[in-house]
């Protein structure tokens, strides 16, 4: 592995930590409320377009970073639909796309 790499992995490292914080909170409080479901799910999307094109190019620091970070996306949405009320996620959903649409 060069140091290039090493720098790439690094960096990945960093970035699929900041997600994180945000999990473990959520996980503990069991409450996903305000956590914003397009922000993740744009967030999901975008990882997972980063892991295709990590692929095609074989660039193994682009396809380690990525499927770390998608790994907690994916868990952000699962509690994000685990731990909503079925009011709130009604209501977030219907606000989220009002907003986005203006």
């Amino acid at each position: 592995m060069t140091s290039i790499q090493i720098l790439g992995m690094t960096a990945g490292s960093i970035s699929a930590i900041t997600f994180l914080p945000q999990v473990i909170k959520t996980w503990k409080t069991k409450s996903a409320d305000d956590i914003s479901l397009l922000m993740f799910t744009f967030a999901t999307l975008s990882v997972v377009l980063w892991l295709i094109y990590g692929i095609i190019l074989r660039d193994v620091p682009i396809i380690y970073t990525n499927s770390l970070v998608l790994i907690c996306s994916l868990i952000m949405l699962y509690f994000k639909f685990k731990y909503s009320s079925k009011k709130d996620k009604e209501v977030k959903i219907a606000e989220e796309l009002v907003d986005h649409e203006n």
